[in-house]
């Protein structure tokens, strides 16, 4: 008589099984916040058309590569503070002022979420006699 060993292998759980918590009903995430990189953009970039002015003008002025501060408008590269700092200043902003601005666009985005109208104006009109 031979005593083969039959050709299965053991198997040892790590873990033991547990069946997953009941839930009653998934939750739905909301609408997303905005990234911060996608708030610096749009005040750039709104900043630069409220201006007049081309992304290679502002891009040499800032001594950054125009492709770059694209992206940067565009929320598509994460921009170093020194990077933002230099857009900002090309156009006439301090940190302050690109902080406050991010903020209020923040303001709106979170307005919009609510069902909320809101003016990119900040309620301030001016009127000019002709």
């Amino acid at each position: 008589m031979s005593n083969q060993v039959p050709n299965q292998a053991r198997v040892i759980p790590l873990r033991p099984h547990e069946p997953a918590p009941h839930r009653a009903e998934p939750q739905v995430p909301g609408p997303k916040e905005p990234l911060w990189r996608d708030l610096v953009g749009d005040v750039l970039r709104q900043e630069r058309l409220a201006q007049e002015r081309t992304l290679k003008d502002v891009a040499d002025a800032a001594r950054i590569s125009m492709p770059y501060l694209s992206e940067v408008e565009r929320g598509r590269k994460e921009a170093s503070s020194e990077v933002i700092a230099a857009a900002a200043h090309a156009l006439g902003l301090d940190l302050g002022d690109l902080l406050s601005l991010a903020g209020d666009e923040l303001g709106r985005h979170r307005n919009r979420r609510q069902g909320r109208v809101t003016s990119p104006y900040n309620g301030q009109l001016s009127l000019v006699a002709a």
